[in-house]
């Protein structure tokens, strides 16, 4: 293993080590904010502390911006490896540049999303946080798998992060309707499905792509026919 299969592997490191456990806490939060709701409109005493709903809050901010940072993550690697084998640089400088500056601005739509109060301007701050997300992704380079796109640890974790900034953005709304609160609800479940994905997907695709000795041998491989000549 080079230092290059090393890099690699700070995005599986950090999902394992902080994002997922992040997300069981999220969860538990989620559970625990949602039965306080449901005792306090039926009358009923619960042992759930009243800021159970703040830390929910808290650390749900710090998953979605933990979500979209693992994702930047994951891109740097393989389209700044693909830029310099192909030398890219000299090439086409123009590319290059306008990669940094898609890093830059990704980075900067999502900190005023957390600072913007009024919906329009959270309306377009996600917007431009998830473009920010797409353009990055489709950079040669990144292992999108595809030919498996309904498995791909790509577009799962993708999938994953435009709910979280989606959630991020109608944030306040919950608190003044109950159909902004249950489409809350929705998409923070289908992101836990998404995040359950990720787990077996990352996994698998640490099988899947090669090391950087082995990589001139294995993409010769055809991968949709699972044959090597």
């Amino acid at each position: 293993m080079d230092i290059g299969d090393a890099l690699r592997l700070i995005h599986p490191i950090i999902a394992i080590v902080y994002v997922l456990p992040l997300i069981g806490i999220v969860t538990n939060y989620a559970f625990q904010t949602r039965q306080r709701r449901l005792k306090a409109e039926a009358k009923e005493k619960t042992k759930i502390p009243p800021t159970v709903g703040l830390e929910h809050v808290k650390m749900g901010r710090w998953l979605t911006g933990s979500v979209v940072g693992i994702a930047l993550l994951g891109l740097v690697h393989p389209i700044f490896k693909t830029i310099i084998r192909s030398n890219t640089w000299s090439e086409d400088p123009a590319k290059v540049m306008f990669i940094v500056l898609m890093y830059a601005a990704t980075i900067a739509s999502l900190v005023f999303l957390y600072w913007a109060k009024k919906p329009l301007w959270r309306g377009v701050f996600a917007t431009l946080t998830g473009i920010g997300l797409i353009v990055l992704g489709s950079q040669d380079g990144v292992f999108r798998r595809g030919y498996e796109w309904y498995i791909s640890h790509y577009y799962y974790g993708i999938t994953a992060a435009m709910l979280m900034i989606l959630s991020l953005a109608i944030l306040p709304d919950i608190y003044r309707s109950k159909a902004w609160r249950r489409a809350h609800i929705a998409l923070n479940i289908i992101a836990l499905l998404l995040f359950i994905g990720q787990g077996v997907t990352g996994a698998r695709d640490l099988l899947d792509i090669p090391l950087g000795w082995q990589e001139s041998f294995i993409y010769q491989c055809d991968f949709v026919n699972k044959t090597c000549s």
